[in-house]
């Protein structure tokens, strides 16, 4: 009997996973913030990926020439004369390329839930980019990567600081 209850149990928190994820933007603003930056970057990549594009966003709040909260660094970006964004001209490119913000793989949505709370509230995994402030795909190549030092490449990201 208790095997039944745990498994209706169980089946009743994952379908409300599926649904939502594990919490929303109004109860936990800035893991949300760093959620989505971790799903839509590197969602299809290795965990150490994902784990590395949060710290940078990290990185970026405690520098000085960022802006203080995780959401205010994610939603980063030029803005037109009324207030929105500029199409692709973000920090971010997921964050303003015109696409749906809302999350398709429920699977790789809870996964980067769970990583963006570990690393928020308990600074799991810091430091794993060595202070990168910046990161880009290993397939291009853009001019600013020249001015900065390179920390390593992780996943399908290449991780640069400020020296």
């Amino acid at each position: 009997m208790k095997f039944y209850i745990m498994a209706a149990v169980m089946l009743v928190m994952a379908s409300a996973a599926n649904a939502q994820g594990l919490y929303t933007a109004e109860d936990r603003p800035q893991e949300w913030c760093l959620a989505q930056n971790i799903y839509y970057e590197a969602r299809s990549s290795s965990y150490a990926d994902m784990i590395a594009v949060a710290d940078v966003v990290l990185n970026r709040v405690q520098d000085e020439r960022y802006p203080n909260t995780v959401c205010e660094v994610v939603q980063q970006g030029e803005k037109n004369a009324n207030g929105t964004m500029k199409r692709n001209r973000c920090q971010f490119s997921w964050y303003c390329d015109g696409k749906s913000d809302k999350p398709t793989n429920m699977d790789a949505w809870v996964l980067a839930q769970q990583l963006a709370y570990r690393m928020y509230f308990y600074h799991d995994f810091r430091g794993l980019t060595e202070g990168a402030t910046h990161y880009h795909a290993n397939y291009v190549s853009p001019s600013w990567a020249r001015t900065l030092t390179l920390t390593g490449t992780i996943g399908v990201h290449k991780f640069y600081r400020w020296e």
